[in-house]
C-alpha cells in the first residue's frame, strides 16, 4: 500500500481532539500545551555539523539512533531549539517505535549558537532539504519522514512543491504552519496575541546576542513586534529587500497546489495567529491532506476529561509512524 492511501485512511478513521474543560479554545490550548509536563528528550547518540552554502557556517543535527529503517527528520519553530517541549515529545514516542530520529537546530539556535550568522526563517526550505539528504546518504534504503512545526512546517510545505529542494522527504508533515507569514505577522500584534509576539521576539533578540556578539545590536533591541523584527533584521540577512519581499516569496500558500510528495497539514481552527481561511481557500494537489481540527490552538491539541490530559497530536503522530511501517511495507 503507498504512502498517502495509508495517511489517507488513517486520516479519515482518526478521532478529532476532543479538549478538557480547562482549555477549551485556541489561547488556553497554546498556553497550557507549552507549559504542561513534557517528556523528556531521549539521549544524543550523535551530533553533527553539516556544511551550509556558506562554508564557515553550520547546522546542527543530533540523531537519536533507531532499530527500523525509518527515519524521522524533527525540526522545530520560530525561537526554538531542539530542546522545544513537542520537540522533546516528538522525538520521545519515535525512539519508542525504534525510528532513527533527526533532530535539526536551525540555523544559529540552541547547541547552533555562533555557527551561522545568516539567519535561520520560514523560507528556509534548503536546510530541511540538506538535513534529508544528510539522513539519505546514511540511510540509503530507509523511509524518511519530515515534520516541521509553526515556521518549520511552512517552509517543509515549500520544500515539498519542490522549493529550494535537493533532497525529498518520503512523507511530509506539517503542524500550524503560517502559509501567509504577513497575515500571521499582523495578528500578532493584535490583542491577546501581544503575549505571543512578545515571547518571539524576546527569544529572537537572544538569538542575536548569541550569534552576533561583535555587532552594535541597540536598534534591533529596540523593535516591539515580530513584524519589524522581519523587516528590520530577518529579511535584510536573508537577501530580501524588505519584508514584504520576503513574506510575498516564502509563504507557502501560493505553493500548496504544485506539493509533489505525500503530505499531511495538520492545523486548528482556533490557531490565535494562523487565519485557518487561508487553508480552506487555498488550492491543494493531490498528494496534499489537509485536517483542520475544531480546536487545538497553535501547536497544543490537549484531549481529555476532568483534570486528566493527553496530547491529542502525539496519539495522532504516533499512529502515523506505527503505519508507515518497515519500508518494506510501504509499496
Amino acid at each position: 500500500m503507498d504512502v498517502l492511501r495509508k495517511i489517507k485512511e488513517l486520516n479519515l478513521n482518526f478521532p478529532s481532539c476532543t479538549p478538557p474543560f480547562w482549555a477549551p479554545e485556541g489561547h488556553l490550548q497554546t498556553i497550557f500545551g507549552s507549559l504542561l509536563p513534557q517528556a523528556s528528550l531521549p539521549q544524543i547518540d550523535e551530533t553533527h555539523l553539516l556544511p551550509l552554502e556558506i562554508p564557515e557556517e553550520k547546522l546542527h543535527v543530533s540523531y537519536i539512533k533507531g532499530e527500523i529503517e525509518i527515519c524521522l527528520s524533527l525540526f522545530h519553530g520560530l525561537g526554538g531549539s531542539i530542546e522545544s517541549p513537542y520537540m522533546n515529545r516528538f522525538a520521545h514516542l519515535a525512539h519508542e517505535l525504534g525510528l532513527n530520529v533527526y533532530l535539526a537546530n536551525h540555523r544559529g539556535c540552541g547547541e547552533g549558537r555562533g555557527l551561522a550568522k545568516s539567519g535561520y526563517n520560514s523560507g528556509r526550505s534548503e536546510d530541511l532539504s540538506r538535513v534529508i539528504e544528510f539522513g539519505r546518504s546514511r540511510h540509503p534504503l530507509a523511509t524518511h519522514i519530515a515534520c516541521g512545526v509553526s515556521l518549520s512546517a511552512n517552509a517543509l510545505l515549500l520544500l515539498s512543491a519542490g522549493v529550494r529542494a535537493t533532497a525529498l522527504p518520503d512523507l511530509s508533515i506539517a503542524i500550524n504552519a503560517p502559509i501567509n507569514l504577513e497575515l500571521s505577522a499582523v495578528k500578532l500584534k493584535s490583542g491577546l496575541n501581544r503575549i505571543y509576539d512578545r515571547h518571539f521576539l524576546k527569544s529572537l533578540k537572544n538569538y542575536l546576542s548569541h550569534n552576533n556578539e561583535k555587532e552594535d545590536l541597540k536598534d534591533y533591541y529596540l523593535l516591539e513586534s515580530l513584524h519589524d523584527f522581519d523587516n528590520h533584521y530577518t529579511a535584510p540577512v536573508a537577501g530580501y529587500k524588505n519584508r514584504e519581499e520576503y513574506y510575498q516569496t516564502c509563504s507557502a500558500r501560493q505553493f500548496l497546489d504544485q506539493i509533489c510528495v505525500p503530505t499531511l497539514i495538520i492545523t486548528s481552527e482556533d490557531d490565535p495567529f494562523i487565519d485557518v481561511s487561508e487553508y480552506r481557500s487555498a488550492k491543494l494537489s493531490p498528494s496534499t491532506i489537509l485536517r483542520i481540527e475544531k480546536t487545538g490552538g497553535h501547536v497544543g491539541y490537549l484531549q481529555g476529561q476532568g483534570l486528566s490530559y493527553r496530547y491529542w497530536l502525539d496519539d495522532f503522530l504516533k499512529e502515523i509512524l506505527k503505519e508507515m511501517g518497515p519500508v518494506g511495507t510501504l509499496h
